[in-house]
């Protein structure tokens, strides 16, 4: 025996399995995990600045996903075939065609317009002779060289696929990046940070940026570049200004 439930019935069941699974997978998901959508928190002068514009990115997607899962599912339960009367034929409607055309658009130019600022303020950098710290990074098939100009001999950290180097960074003071490569194209990227720049052969790039957050993060190179690709990383050690002072200093008498 088969038994058809009411519409109301159904649409009632509908709304109350949609709300179970949504309330489901919040809550099998930690508040830190829902909070950051992903991105760090306070970790670096970058992240502080493309926060904002994270989230609200987000939001945009969530609105227009929720908004087109909406105008997918009305017509599929609100406008289902009730008899054999053709429905009526309808060719233009300009108010809503002139609507799905200008709302993308403008969606678009909004975070055009911040992506454009943000980006503005990440690529601003001091020159070598005005920035705080200054430090060369050098990648090469497969590893880093990181060269800390701060010291009057200018030492120079190299590593090894076996041995990763590790990269010293100052609580809260900003450092200018000086970026090259000695063959080919490599990625500088710290992902807790939220950025990378290309190392590239015969270009000199900049990046600058300040370390927010004490700790310990991995780095690696995002393209690839050889055989050994998967090799090419690094730790990026985030101690106190007094703590770079004497290893900057050890780097001195070495």
């Amino acid at each position: 025996m088969v038994i058809l439930l009411p519409m109301r019935r159904t649409r009632r069941i509908i709304g109350l399995l949609a709300l179970s699974t949504s309330t489901l997978l919040l809550t099998s998901c930690s508040n830190q995990n829902i909070s950051g959508l992903g991105f760090p928190k306070g970790v670096s002068s970058v992240n502080d600045t493309t926060g904002s514009l994270w989230y609200w990115a987000w939001i945009a997607a969530a609105v227009v996903g929720v908004l087109t899962f909406i105008l997918l599912m009305w017509p599929v339960f609100f406008h289902r075939k009730k008899n054999e009367e053709f429905p009526k034929q309808t060719r233009y409607n300009i108010p809503v065609e002139v609507a799905y055309t200008l709302i993308p658009f403008i969606i678009v130019a909004v975070l055009f317009g911040y992506t454009a600022r943000d980006e503005a303020r990440i690529t601003k950098v001091d020159t070598p002779a005005t920035a705080p710290h200054n430090i060369h990074v050098n990648a090469m098939q497969w590893s880093w060289q990181f060269t800390y100009n701060d010291a009057p001999t200018a030492p120079t950290i190299t590593g090894t696929p076996a041995q990763r180097p590790e990269l010293v960074l100052p609580l809260g003071e900003k450092v200018l990046f000086t970026i090259t490569s000695s063959d080919v194209d490599h990625g500088f990227w710290i992902p807790a940070y939220m950025i990378q720049i290309q190392a590239l052969p015969h270009v000199i790039n900049h990046v600058e940026f300040a370390a927010e957050k004490l700790g310990t993060f991995p780095g690696r190179c995002n393209i690839l570049c050889g055989r050994d690709h998967s090799q090419m990383l690094f730790t990026v050690k985030v101690v106190t200004p007094a703590q770079y002072t004497a290893y900057i200093n050890s780097l001195k008498v070495a």
